[in-house]
Order: structure tokens, then C-alpha cells, then sequence
């Protein structure tokens, strides 16, 4: 078990994942250190023992004092698909910084191992459900693209170095500081919801703490190193019935309406076209649409038959949970 003896570098610490890990480093007694830019809310880490170091992660004396001596680097840190990000944004977040933090780790004697966070997304679009570690590379957009460049390049680097890493693929994360599925949660209320396409829409979830617990594991795990594990709830479920899991919840019968997929495509390519332009963020877009018309499931058994990890959460406690929360905060 990590403590106050080991010295962790996250990168992240800031972020929805990175503030719940950031967390439970700082129970367990470590030393954390967090990378984070000047603009960066630290609000909510405020209270804890962090050695904070300010600017990018992708600047090599920036990255150099942090990893100094650490034992553990959680690497985190994600460059999130806005129509203002330029693309040369996402590969220094995911390529250039990870090329950075895995040099300076292998240059400390005592270094016990490197997490690297990748995606599920790697795999891209999955024509037949479910993907495993084996499935080939499929990345289907340039956050995809970089994210897996880095994790191609961390693994050869381990190869070539024999530098301690895991590698985790983490499938949708929800929790109750999420506001990035929210909307899952919002579109529960509506009288009437829309589902767009044909699809089954499977959808792979995992709970942030489910996720986290399995990053402080997969730290110190043995036989793994080297490994890349498939984050996920061991069932994917259709978008129809997280909202049904949902709305149950709230008291609510959801009616759904069924919309073609082709047109909706059509205008989010249009809007994203037309606001890129002008420099704003696009109400609907066409990952956001194919958020809901792609059958994303994967089989998450690695993850457990390779280091008896139990889940905290289900689907259906995991959802209902998060439900009471965003009710409290009065995000519902």
C-alpha cells in the first residue's frame, strides 16, 4: 500500500479523475505533487498537503523539477475535444508531456512505477462489440490520434528501458462532480426523449472511485507490469437504459422518440464548421451525436482476473448514487 515514505507526481490533480486520486493519495500519507497551469482552479484542493509546480506539462523544466525523485507518476492529464483547441494543443498534452514524464522517471533509481491514463478511445469506433486489450488501434478523431501515439510510444519506451508502467483505458467515468455526462441525467426528466439512431448504443461506464481505487492498485500490483487494462463496469449498458435506470430513480416513466442519424450528423457538422469560425464553443457537434448512435462495450475481465479488483459500485447503485448527489447540489 502506497504512504508516507512514497513520493507521487500527478498530473491532472486539478481535473474530475485527478481531484478524487489526488484525494485518496493524500489519505493514505504520501507526499503528492501536482503539475498545474496558472490558470488552473485549485480550489477544491485547497485544504491538502500538495507541492504544487506551476505551468505545463509539457514544458521539460516544468516537468524535470516535478518528476525529481518521485516513485510513482499517475499520469492524468487530457487534453477535453473543444472546438478551440488546435490540434498541435492535443499532441503536446498527450504526446509531448508523456515522452517528457516517462524520461525523467527513468532517470530516478527508486522509481516504482508509471500509470499512464490512455482511453478506450484508442479503439475507436468498435464494428463488432466487445473490444478487448487485443483489438487493433482504431483512432477515429486527433484526440484519439495523439492519445494513441502516446500510449504507442510509453510502451515502446518500457520496452526499450524496462521503466515500471500500467497503462489504463478507462471507459466513460461518471461520478458526482461529473459534468461532462450530466446531460444523461438532465435528458431523464424531459417528458419526451430523443434517441438518435438505430443502434443499440451501447455505452461503458465506470464509477470514479471504481477507477481510482484500480489506478492505486494497478500502482503496485504484481506480475502486470507492462500491462494495458480496459477500465470499465464488467456490463455495458444502452444509453436507453441508463436514462430508464435514471429516471426510474427520479419517479419518472421516460417516453423515447427515435430520430434518423444522418441528418442530426449533417447539421453538427455544420454548426462545428460555422462556430469554429467564429471562435465559440458548438452546441451539438459530431462526437456528441455519436455519443449516442455508436455501440461502444468492451470486455473489462483483465481487470479483475489479473488482480482480483471488486467493484465498489454497479451500474445501477453507481447511477442512483450519482443521481442523489447531483439532486443535492441541485444540478437536477
Amino acid at each position: 500500500m502506497l504512504n508516507e515514505s512514497d513520493i507521487v507526481l500527478v498530473t491532472g490533480g486539478t481535473g474530475f479523475t485527478g481531484k478524487v486520486l489526488v484525494r485518496q493519495l493524500c489519505e493514505l500519507g504520501c507526499e503528492v505533487r501536482l503539475i498545474a497551469r496558472s490558470s488552473s482552479n485549485r480550489s477544491a484542493l485547497a485544504e491538502l498537503p500538495i507541492k504544487w509546480y506551476e505551468g505545463n506539462i509539457y514544458d521539460e523544466d516544468t516537468v524535470k523539477r516535478a518528476a525529481d525523485g518521485v516513485h510513482y507518476i499517475f499520469h492524468i492529464a487530457a487534453a477535453y475535444r473543444e472546438a478551440k483547441i488546435a490540434d498541435d494543443v492535443y499532441r503536446l498534452v498527450h504526446e509531448e508531456s508523456t515522452k517528457l514524464l516517462a524520461t525523467a522517471a527513468s532517470n530516478n533509481p527508486g522509481f516504482k512505477r508509471f500509470i499512464h491514463v490512455s482511453t478506450v478511445g484508442v479503439l475507436g469506433h468498435i464494428e463488432h462489440p466487445p473490444a478487448d486489450e487485443n483489438t487493433p488501434y482504431n483512432p477515429g478523431d486527433v484526440y484519439q490520434r495523439t492519445k494513441t501515439a502516446a500510449e504507442q510510444w510509453i510502451l515502446a519506451f518500457h520496452k526499450q528501458t524496462g521503466m515500471p508502467l500500467v497503462v489504463l483505458r478507462p471507459s466513460a467515468i461518471y461520478g458526482p462532480e461529473d459534468d461532462r455526462l450530466l446531460k444523461l441525467f438532465r435528458m431523464a426528466r424531459l417528458p419526451l426523449i430523443p434517441v438518435i439512431g438505430f443502434t443499440k448504443g451501447l455505452y461503458h461506464l465506470i464509477h470514479v472511485e471504481d477507477l481510482t481505487r484500480f489506478m492505486l492498485l494497478a500502482a503496485e500490483a504484481p506480475n502486470i507490469d507492462g500491462e494495458v487494462f480496459i477500465c470499465g463496469d464488467p456490463e455495458p449498458m444502452p444509453i436507453k437504459a441508463i436514462i430508464s435506470t435514471i429516471a426510474s430513480h427520479l419517479g419518472k416513466t421516460p417516453k423515447f422518440i427515435r430520430l434518423p442519424a444522418s441528418p442530426i450528423f449533417l447539421a453538427a457538422h455544420a454548426c462545428e464548421f460555422v462556430c469554429k469560425k467564429l471562435d465559440i464553443e458548438p452546441p451539438i457537434y459530431p462526437r456528441r451525436v455519436a455519443f449516442f448512435t455508436k455501440d461502444r462495450a468492451f470486455d473489462t475481465a483483465k481487470m479483475r482476473t489479473k488482480t482480483n479488483f471488486e467493484y465498489k459500485f454497479s451500474n445501477d447503485t453507481g447511477l442512483k448514487a450519482v443521481c442523489d448527489e447531483y439532486l443535492e447540489k441541485g444540478w437536477l
